[in-house]
């Protein structure tokens, strides 16, 4: 991990502001779902991306029964349909 040597205190309602400039570097703008991971004694913070719900894949997602699929891996389930009617 790469330290920025910006210190930021929590508020009373247990608050960080993150910097303008981490929020421009990574384009985290207002109202942007920010996810939060612990890693042993460390709080990672990452802007949330919606992703394949099977391999976390970001791109060209597509929706099936309220849930994000990518093309690749809706080919793959196709496969195992067809694979499954032949026998």
């Amino acid at each position: 991990m790469k330290s920025t040597g910006i210190i930021r205190r929590v508020d009373e309602l247990g608050r960080v502001v993150i910097p303008i400039e981490i929020r421009n570097q990574f384009n985290i703008v207002e109202k942007d779902p920010i996810e939060i991971y612990v890693n042993g004694s460390s709080i990672i913070l990452k802007k949330f991306e919606e992703n394949c719900i099977f391999c976390g894949n970001t791109e060209n997602l597509l929706s099936y029964n309220d849930r994000l699929i990518c093309p690749e891996c809706a080919k793959k389930i196709g496969a195992l349909e067809n694979d499954n009617k032949n026998d």
